[in-house]
């Protein structure tokens, strides 16, 4: 086994265990509907914290029936989610490769 054999060994491993569990990932997504710790699990922390701000201000508003806007337009981004999930889990895990990839 050649020394670049043993590299992409080393990297594919820590790939593996880096990787985030689709399984969790549903999980979360299923059980807190529309508060967006489903995308700050997968790593994208920026649209799961605008996904939070917008299902609070929908709930906040919604007495004065305004808030209904912003609760739609997250509830439909939360069921595209639901197709979303492997490609962000494909990405992380690219992204995690290349990282270890010009590390070395």
């Amino acid at each position: 086994m050649t020394r670049d054999d043993t590299r992409a060994l080393y990297i594919e491993q820590r790939v593996a265990n880096e990787k985030k569990s689709a399984l969790a990932a549903y999980a979360i997504w299923f059980f807190l509907p529309m508060l967006g710790v489903h995308r700050m699990y997968l790593g994208r922390v920026g649209s799961g914290v605008i996904m939070l701000l917008m299902t609070g201000i929908g709930t906040l508003l919604a007495p004065i029936l305004i808030g209904y806007v912003p609760l739609a337009l997250v509830g439909l981004w939360w069921l595209i989610d639901a197709l979303l999930i492997p490609g962000m889990i494909s990405q992380s895990m690219a992204e995690t490769r290349w990282r270890l990839m010009q590390e070395s």
